[in-house]
């Protein structure tokens, strides 16, 4: 870290933003910021955005800040996931800019890991570490990406399947990213809305096996218990995704993965479908190597319509509804 003077007044650079929002986790936020503070790399800020609470978050936020000069902390009205990070990429201050969700932590000596790998490639607009996905789940699950680097944005949404990872938490990112990009305030599943904006104004992405970003199983969380509302923000992003990189009229395993999001979104919600349907060639889905489930529906979606494959999904997999 280094201070540069501005008439009276001191800026501060170091080379991290980290940003936390916290509502309400009492029970897990001691966990996280001390897997930060415990973290051998110490160039950094850590944000701690408390949006609200009532359970005590708020005044541990504020012991922390009190016993460690790299803490920062933002007290404001609730105002949900999206509007704690912007809060807190406000008034970052680092050359790089990270998040972590009160209820995850990170592994040890994962900051080392990543920020030795991006110094040694400047060049990266994004870092990308594994994740394990619902740590301490019965579906825990290692996910990892590669080592690959991707200078075609079209290619690490499609080939690296980033539509399956969109997740803020576990990518390291150029803070300029963010100069004009924010989170969608009063939406859900905001990293699949805003990782798509982020990655028009990246050049590069690359992608390492080491660190670990711990991704906690919560029973309550949005993932776990997402109705056809929520889900209907997921169905947005993606068909604004797909219209993006010109798919509305192409068959591929995203589309397929869309298509199911829009089926279950209509099961829930019975809204008329906003998937645009492509012009469905089977030998192709046969090709791309799609399974023989995936390429059955799309025979049904190519001879029924995107409406009646709907209501034969609501019919066969929600009954209850």
């Amino acid at each position: 870290m280094f201070c540069i003077a501005i008439g009276f007044h001191y800026l501060c650079i170091m080379k991290l933003s980290i940003v936390i929002p916290v509502y309400r986790s009492i029970g897990t936020l001691a966990r996280c910021v001390d897997s930060v503070l415990n973290q051998p790399f110490a160039d950094y800020e850590l944000i701690l955005v408390d949006d609200g609470s009532t359970d005590g978050s708020a005044q541990l936020c504020d012991e922390y800040a009190l016993n460690d000069e790299r803490v920062r902390v933002i007290h404001k009205k609730n105002g949900g996931l999206s509007s704690a990070r912007n809060a807190g990429i406000e008034i970052s201050q680092g050359e790089y800019i990270t998040f972590i969700d009160s209820d995850d932590f990170i592994g040890d000596n994962t900051l080392a890991i990543v920020m030795k790998r991006l110094s040694a490639h400047p060049d990266y607009d994004i870092l990308e570490y594994p994740v394990l996905w619902h740590y301490g789940g019965e579906d825990q699950t290692l996910q990892k990406f590669g080592t690959d680097d991707y200078s075609d944005m079209r290619s690490y949404w499609i080939d690296c399947k980033a539509y399956k990872h969109s997740y803020a938490c576990n990518k390291i990112f150029v803070r300029r990213l963010f100069d004009d990009v924010r989170f969608p305030e009063g939406k859900l599943f905001e990293d699949a809305h805003t990782l798509p904006l982020i990655l028009e104004r990246c050049h590069l992405v690359g992608c390492t096996e080491e660190g670990l970003y711990y991704y906690t199983s919560n029973p309550e969380g949005i993932t776990m218990t997402a109705d056809g509302a929520a889900l209907r923000d997921l169905l947005t992003a993606h068909v604004a995704q797909l219209k993006r990189l010109s798919l509305t009229d192409s068959l591929t395993e995203y589309y397929c993965h869309v298509l199911n999001i829009q089926l279950d979104v209509y099961a829930d919600t019975r809204e008329a479908p906003i998937l645009p349907v492509p012009a469905i060639s089977l030998s192709e889905a046969r090709r791309q190597g799609l399974g023989i489930k995936t390429r059955m529906k799309l025979l049904a979606l190519k001879t029924l319509g995107l409406k009646n494959l709907c209501k034969i999904h609501r019919m066969t997999h929600h009954k209850g509804h």
